[in-house]
């Protein structure tokens, strides 16, 4: 399973009633956080997000409400015991920028791990997941990101227990390993799996104009994070001047790429009910939802 959550939902500055935007995906109790804007440690406590998790940092971009809040964030690792590495990962500039600003969180007492990345690269993070990267539209070098957890296919144990095998083994075939059983007979995964499953899959673009590129990224995703910087549709040559989406347009790449889920990010400052305007946009994709900080959902959950 793979849970995601929305820890923030705002563009450009913190509101009272609005942290900038950022997301945590957690897999098997080790978590990557998107973007790190001003005051993130304190979105992350209030959304209920374990900073002991905290092992990979993506940056989209380097704007202020994307990363301004990351000194903070180190500091408040150190405070919280953290001595296991941080890998941080980022377009072009990312150790230039990232050396910057540990100028004002020096000495932490664990190390910092800086990687570039280019357009189209795909990531291993751990052993089940992993993530690529897009390039995308938005004036300065940003990046998309699709975030995919690779699952075990399905046991049978109807397939095993006819072979006679003692259910303490099942873990290790499950786990693709071959087992030696009492009476001599080697049993191999193949002989009780059902099939390989699906990965798990979150796509989180923002910040950029609507691509094509997107929705072919996009492609299948269980739950598609978008940027709408506002619903109104009148918006549609300011939003495009400074490089961002409508709702409208996050709808459709959500609809072109088949996704499951939409859920709807980075609101404007100027936005204060984001919510007067699904319905204009649930008919173009019915899975639409407006993101409210701290919002959760664990992929895979039956």
């Amino acid at each position: 399973m793979l849970t995601v959550c929305l820890v923030g939902t705002g563009g450009m500055l913190p509101l009272e009633n609005r942290w900038l935007t950022c997301c945590w995906v957690e897999d098997s109790g080790k978590a990557i956080l998107i973007d790190c804007g001003e005051g993130t440690q304190i979105a992350l406590k209030k959304a209920g997000c374990k900073l002991s998790h905290l092992e990979t940092l993506l940056f989209t971009h380097f704007h202020a409400d994307h990363i301004a809040g990351l000194p903070g964030l180190l500091l408040t690792l150190g405070n919280h015991g953290k001595t296991t590495p941080l890998t941080i990962y980022g377009p072009k500039g990312v150790q230039e920028v990232v050396r910057s600003l540990l100028v004002i969180a020096p000495m932490l007492p664990y190390p910092i791990e800086l990687k570039e990345l280019s357009d189209g690269e795909k990531i291993s993070c751990w052993d089940d997941l992993s993530f690529s990267c897009l390039e995308l539209s938005h004036g300065v070098p940003c990046l998309g990101y699709r975030i995919e957890q690779h699952r075990k296919p399905i046991f049978n144990p109807q397939k095993a227990q006819a072979l006679g095998i003692a259910p303490k083994l099942f873990g290790q075939l499950h786990r693709g390993e071959r087992v030696t059983l009492e009476d001599g007979r080697e049993i191999l995964p193949e002989q009780v799996l059902d099939g390989a499953r699906a990965p798990l899959c979150l796509c989180y673009c923002t910040d950029t104009l609507p691509m094509p590129e997107i929705a072919q990224f996009a492609q299948g995703a269980d739950l598609m994070i978008a940027e709408g910087m506002y619903g109104d549709n009148a918006m549609h040559e300011k939003v495009e001047e400074k490089g961002h989406m409508l709702f409208s347009d996050a709808a459709r790449l959500a609809k072109a790429a088949g996704a499951s889920r939409l859920w709807l990010t980075h609101f404007s400052p100027a936005l204060e009910e984001p919510e007067a305007f699904i319905d204009q946009i649930q008919p173009i994709f019915p899975g639409a939802i407006v993101g409210k900080d701290g919002m959760k959902l664990t992929l895979g959950q039956k």
